[in-house]
């Protein structure tokens, strides 16, 4: 208990710097207090929630733990982003074993850095002290975020048609996604550089609100498990089809070693890594160059790597050719 609560006296100024004018009491209550933006005429609260798998795996191996919650804010901010909501809260849960207090607080360190990031506060939290349920020196991390949207704004890309462009933004890395995977290669042979393994998942969210501001985007698709070919179609709309070329942008070292080192067919690569790629952005053929400019003023690597063409019944959804 004495360590629980150290911990919360500990990180109360990282959450505080998060805090937004919209919180009434966040952390060290029983339950947080926070209002609806006043902009927002017709709002749609979004919800998301997700953790960051086997990366943690990682961390243990590295005891490295200062941007691993950074994957955790990402993994749940970037999937409420692209219903086109802006993230208002975010609460941890944080299990372990035995408290480790310098550990715990280097983690929600990183965990109230991706909510600088994302734009959201740090509301409350979780801190589990389970005794028998982990082992030593290891924890488990979930997240769980609120958005809002205005209603008249939701992106669910129905707008989606055949001739629109597929822009990409650039990832970070594997972000949080394809560790089993990865941990399975890397135990077989050393990679050139396991920092950009590690790298934590960019947050997109900043710059996409931004962009929502001055173009109209028609579909947004967060590339996590399941890569291009699996997230992409999501979005769509029937009797569409989104047609990936692979050689519009350059595929990461890490992700050309990884191939390389563990064998992995090219439709699996898609399949498990985003391959470069981590967050998809659909416009409209005459709104493409603007969107491109906006996104890379805004300090995005943008790519055209695609675009919507008119599907049949029984072919696949995406396609990466």
């Amino acid at each position: 208990m004495d360590a629980g609560d150290a911990l919360v006296e500990a990180i109360k100024p990282f959450a505080k710097r998060t805090m937004r004018p919209e919180v009434l009491a966040g952390i060290g209550g029983f339950g947080a207090l926070c209002r609806i933006p006043k902009k927002y005429r017709s709002p749609v609260l979004v919800s998301g929630t997700d953790g960051v798998g086997t990366k943690l795996k990682l961390a243990f191996e590295l005891d490295k733990h200062d941007t691993i919650g950074i994957d955790l804010v990402a993994m749940s901010v970037n999937d409420v982003l692209v219903q086109g909501a802006e993230p208002l809260f975010f609460l941890d849960y944080f299990a372990c074993g035995k408290l480790e207090q310098g550990v715990a607080t280097q983690v929600i360190r990183g965990i109230a850095r991706g909510c600088e990031l994302a734009g959201c506060a740090l509301i409350g939290g979780e801190t589990a002290e389970m005794p028998g349920m982990y082992p030593a020196g290891e924890y488990d991390l979930a997240g769980f975020c609120v958005g809002v949207v205005e209603r008249s704004r939701i992106l669910d890309g129905r707008r989606i048609a055949a001739g629109d462009v597929i822009l990409g933004l650039a990832s970070s890395g594997p972000h949080s996604n394809g560790y089993s995977l990865i941990r399975k290669i890397v135990a077989l042979s050393s990679p050139p550089s396991m920092a950009a393994l590690f790298e934590p998942t960019r947050i997109y969210v900043k710059p996409v609100l931004d962009l929502l501001k001055k173009v109209p985007v028609k579909g947004l698709a967060h590339i996590t498990g399941g890569g291009l070919t699996g997230n992409v179609p999501r979005i769509l709309p029937k009797r569409t089809r989104a047609v990936i070329r692979k050689a519009s942008w350059p595929r990461p070292e890490a992700f050309q070693w990884l191939q390389s080192a563990g064998d992995v067919a090219e439709d699996e690569m898609h399949r498990v890594f985003n391959c470069g790629i981590g967050m998809v952005v659909v416009v409209a053929q005459a709104d493409a160059k603007r969107a491109t400019q906006r996104l890379r003023a805004s300090g995005e690597t943008v790519y055209a790597i695609g675009t919507i063409e008119k599907g049949s019944a029984g072919e696949p959804e995406c396609v990466v050719v």
